[in-house]
C-alpha cells in the first residue's frame, strides 16, 4: 500500500484492507498455541494430563510474549507518527533501537526462565503428575525464544508501513508449518509434548526469517540498517514509555494466569486447571481478532494524528469501536449457547469436557464489554498517550481482576465459581471505566496534537 493513501483514502476501506489481513495473522498466530494443545489435548492416555502441563506454561510464555510486544507495541506507532510527519530518518531510528532492544531481552530471558523452569511450574501449581509434560514443552519453548521476539516485536512495523498483507504472511506462514509439523512430531515421531514444542520453535524461526528479509531488502518503506541499531536514549525511551501498557497489559496476564492456576489448582484441583487451559485457549479467539482489528485502526490513527488530520482520526476511531463491539457480543452469545462444541475441540476426555463447558459460561459471562475496552486502550496508545494507556493496562487486571480472584472465594461457598465470577465482574468494570476515559479525553488530545 501506497503511504499516502493511510491519509486519503476512504476510511472504511482502508480500515478493511489493513485489518482484515491483521485479524488472519492475529487468527493464524492464534494457531500457534491452539493447534499444539489440540493435538497434546487427544494424545492417547495422556492427553488430559499433558494438556493441564502445558497450560501451566502459559505464565512464561505470556511474559516472553510481553517482552516480544515491549519494544515493538510502543516503537510501532512512533514510527508510524515519524512517517505521518516525514520523518523517515527518525522512524528507521526507531526500528533499529527496538531491534537492538529486541536481541538484547533474547538472551536474558533465555538464560533466566531455562534455569528456572522447574521452581516457576511448580510454583504456578504443577503437581508430580503435570510437572514432566511441562516442563519438557518448556525448555524447548524456551530455547526458542529469541524467534518468538523477532515475531512478535518486529511484525508491526511492517503493518504501520501499509504492508498488512506482508504482515500476515509472516504468520501465515509460521503456522502452516506449524499445523504440518505437529502431528507428525507429536504421533508419527512419537515425540509427544516435546514433539509439539518443537514443531513450533521451528515455525516461528521461519517467521522470523522472512521479517528480517523483508525489512532489509527492497520493497519496504522502513529499513532495518546497521547504523540505526546504536542505541540512543532519546529514540529508545519514548517507544518504551508508550510500550509499556502492551507490555504490563500482557505481563499481567502472566500474574493473572499465576494467580488464576495456583487458586484453581488449591480449590479444585487438576481438572480446574485443565479447564482454564481450554478456556484461555478459547479466549483467545475473541482477544486475537479484536487486537487484529485494532492493529488496523491504530495504524490510520497514528499515521493521521501525527499528519494532524483530525476528522479521520475520530472516522477511524469509531469505526473500529464499533467493529470491536459488534464482534465481542457475537463472541459473547455463542459461548452462551455452544460451550460444550467449544470444549470439546480440546480434549476427548468426558469429564473434562463437562466441566469445562459448565464453567465456561460463568468466565465469559462479560466478555461482549471486550471490545470496547480493547479499541479505547489501544486508540490510546495509537495517539502517543503512555501514561493513560499505562493506567487502563494495569485497571483491569491488577486493581480488579487479581484481586477478585482472591477476595471473592472467601465471601462464597462455591469456590472455584468465585473465582471464575470474577473475571465477568472486572471485564465489565474495567470497559465501562475505560470508555468513559476515552470519550473524555480524546478531543482534548486531538486538539493538543502529538509530542515528538
Amino acid at each position: 500500500m501506497n503511504k499516502e493513501k493511510l491519509g486519503t483514502e476512504n476510511i472504511y476501506k482502508l480500515l478493511a484492507s489493513l485489518a482484515i489481513p491483521a485479524v488472519i495473522a492475529q487468527i493464524v498466530n492464534l494457531l500457534y498455541n491452539i493447534v499444539d494443545r489440540i493435538y497434546i489435548g487427544h494424545i492417547p492416555g495422556i492427553g488430559a494430563a499433558a494438556l493441564t502441563g502445558v497450560g501451566l506454561f502459559a505464565p512464561i510464555l505470556m511474559m516472553i510474549n510481553a517482552f516480544a510486544m515491549f519494544s515493538g507495541s510502543g516503537g510501532a506507532p512512533k514510527a508510524s507518527i515519524f512517517l505521518g510527519a516525514k520523518e523517515t530518518d527518525k522512524a528507521e531510528k526507531v526500528i533499529g533501537n527496538c531491534f537492538s532492544l529486541t536481541l538484547f531481552l533474547a538472551v536474558v530471558l533465555t538464560v533466566l526462565f531455562y534455569i528456572f523452569a522447574p521452581q516457576l511450574l511448580t510454583f504456578f501449581g504443577a503437581s508430580s503428575t503435570t510437572l514432566p509434560y511441562a516442563l519438557q514443552y518448556a525448555r524447548i519453548y524456551i530455547l526458542g525464544t529469541i524467534t518468538v521476539l523477532i515475531v512478535m516485536g518486529m511484525n508491526p512495523f511492517i503493518t504501520i508501513q501499509g504492508f498488512a498483507k506482508t504482515s500476515m504472511m509472516t504468520t501465515v506462514i509460521g503456522a502452516v508449518i506449524n499445523i504440518i509439523l505437529d502431528p507428525i512430531f507429536i504421533f508419527v515421531l512419537d515425540m509427544g509434548v516435546q514433539g509439539a514444542a518443537i514443531a513450533t520453535v521451528l515455525s516461528q524461526a521461519v517467521g522470523a526469517i522472512w521479517i528480517l528479509r523483508f525489512l532489509t531488502g527492497n520493497t519496504t518503506i522502513l529499513h532495518l540498517k546497521k547504523s540505526c541499531m546504536q542505541i540512543e536514549k532519546d529514540i529508545l525511551f519514548p517507544c518504551l514509555a508508550l510500550g509499556i501498557s502492551t507490555f504490563v497489559m500482557i505481563s499481567t496476564e502472566s500474574i493473572l494466569s499465576m494467580t488464576f492456576t495456583s487458586s484453581l489448582s488449591r480449590f479444585g484441583g487438576d481438572l480446574a486447571v485443565g479447564a482454564m487451559t481450554i478456556i484461555t485457549s478459547v479466549s483467545q479467539l475473541v482477544s486475537m481478532p479484536l487486537q487484529g482489528i485494532c492493529q488496523g485502526g491504530q495504524t490510520i490513527i497514528s499515521y493521521n494524528f501525527g499528519a494532524r488530520k483530525n476528522a479521520r482520526v475520530k472516522k477511524a476511531f469509531y469505526a473500529e469501536l464499533f467493529i470491536c463491539g459488534a464482534y465481542s457480543i457475537g463472541f459473547w452469545i455463542m459461548m452462551m449457547v455452544l460451550p460444550k462444541v467449544f470444549a470439546s475441540v480440546f480434549t476427548s476426555d468426558a469429564s473434562l469436557t463437562s466441566y469445562t463447558a459448565g464453567v465456561l459460561r460463568i468466565y465469559m459471562a462479560g466478555i461482549f464489554a471486550t471490545g470496547f475496552q480493547i479499541s479505547c486502550q489501544n486508540s490510546f496508545v495509537g495517539l502517543g498517550q503512555a501514561k493513560i494507556s499505562l493506567f487502563l493496562a494495569v485497571l483491569r487486571k491488577l486493581i480488579l481482576l487479581i484481586p477478585l480472584i482472591l477476595i471473592l472465594p472467601m465471601f462464597m461457598q462455591d469456590k472455584v465459581f468465585a473465582v471464575f465470577l470474577a473475571e465477568p465482574v472486572s471485564d465489565i468494570l474495567a470497559a465501562t471505566i475505560t470508555t468513559i476515559t476515552f470519550v473524555t479525553k480524546f478531543n482534548k488530545i486531538l486538539e493538543k496534537g502529538p509530542t515528538k
